[in-house]
């Protein structure tokens, strides 16, 4: 069936009533989001890639809000250095935790480690919020880039968050996957009257999971791997919520309520441009051409990178981005994922404008691409548009 839009006008009919629906929408909504659904104060919260950029910065807010925060990475010095200054934005200096822990989160041992140790260091209780926030982009040409820093990429900006998801789901979930007694076929699980908050896993993604851009080949992949798990881990774990609330209806009044663990839930935060080291670090390998597609992209401090991401959270968003460009990204490219807003409204309206958009958006990158190659070949000096 092929459809056409009969006038100029039809066409800004179409592209505009999303909007103003999306607008009237705004005041109705807000009625139903003022519940926090992220509260932090007096829980344990881990951040890996936790010494510089965001993850510093996500751990300074966090201590503001009364969080104990525990953050990982490798460099000891970086690491000393980050818990003085995140702590010293301690909401309650007196009660609040800060530590730290050196390792190589590319190491599937290293995760289990960690998990184990802040288990320990918090009185024996898993953490109630762990971020996967660690890694690194290297943006090269696809065939440019050597097989080796394929593989680094994928290790750190994927492997590395997917071994700490796996060693902390399984130490979250233990009461209702230990194995069954000798006099019975499953486990046995006992309730709770009343059952704690949430735990949260947190990936921290990227706006180029959602959309191609040339120079991103290591490391875009990675991320759009990793939204994909965040997808399939959220459907997965309804297995265990199921579970949850069975048991906790089955025998209400429990005095094992411990052996109950709370809900679980996922989300990820896919930010853009960032102004950290770790930016600078990508500029010395950048290709120009990616620097042209960038032009105009706009660039967070870590500290606002960390405020939006932490409002988003606070209101229950699965999936978000820290800046409207990204936000943008991630409704034309939803497919099976959660939509955000009341009952996915706002992602829906706003998809139905962005899809108009990519009509022009998408030609225009693609077009940039290959006049850059027209006019300059393939090579381009590194770090310089």
């Amino acid at each position: 069936m092929s459809f056409a839009f009969e006038s100029a006008d039809n066409f800004w009919l179409y592209v505009c009533a999303p909007v103003l629906v999306a607008f009237i929408s705004l005041p109705i909504m807000r009625l139903f989001s003022s519940k926090n659904h992220f509260p932090v104060n007096g829980r344990t919260v881990v951040i890996t890639g936790g010494s510089q950029g965001m993850g510093r910065a996500l751990g300074k807010l966090l201590a503001q809000k009364g969080a104990n925060v525990f953050i990982v990475a490798r460099d000891v010095g970086k690491l000393e250095a980050a818990v003085e200054y995140i702590s010293a934005a301690a909401q309650d200096p007196q009660s609040q935790r800060f530590h730290y822990i050196s390792a190589d989160l590319t190491h599937s041992s290293e995760n289990i480690r960690i998990i184990d140790e802040i288990t320990t260091w918090n009185n024996g209780s898993p953490p109630d919020v762990v971020w996967a926030n660690a890694g690194m982009s290297t943006p090269q040409l696809f065939i440019e880039t050597p097989i080796e820093t394929l593989r680094s990429q994928m290790e750190i900006n994927y492997w590395a968050a997917t071994y700490l998801a796996h060693a902390t789901l399984k130490k979250w979930l233990q009461p209702l996957i230990s194995p069954p007694s000798s006099s019975d076929t499953k486990a046995t699980i006992t309730s709770s009257s009343s059952p704690s908050l949430p735990r949260h896993f947190i990936f921290t993604g990227s706006s180029v999971c959602y959309v191609g851009v040339a120079g991103y080949a290591p490391y875009a992949p990675a991320k759009a791997a990793m939204r994909s798990l965040c997808d399939t881990l959220r459907s997965e774990l309804n297995l265990y919520t199921g579970a949850i609330a069975s048991a906790r209806k089955s025998s209400p009044s429990s005095s094992s309520a411990s052996s109950i663990p709370p809900e679980i839930k996922i989300h990820t935060i896919t930010p853009g441009t960032i102004s950290t080291p770790g930016n600078l670090y990508e500029n010395k390998s950048k290709h120009p051409i990616t620097h042209i597609l960038e032009e105009g992209d706009p660039v967070q401090s870590e500290d606002e990178v960390a405020r939006v991401a932490i409002k988003a959270l606070e209101k229950g968003h699965y999936l978000a981005s820290t800046q409207f460009l990204g936000e943008a990204m991630r409704v034309s490219a939803l497919g099976g994922s959660p939509r955000n807003g009341v009952v996915g409204v706002r992602d829906v309206l706003f998809g139905w404008v962005c899809a108009v958009a990519w009509l022009v958006v998408g030609p225009d990158m693609e077009r940039k691409v290959w006049r850059w190659g027209f006019e300059h070949g393939v090579e381009g000096k590194a770090g310089t548009a």
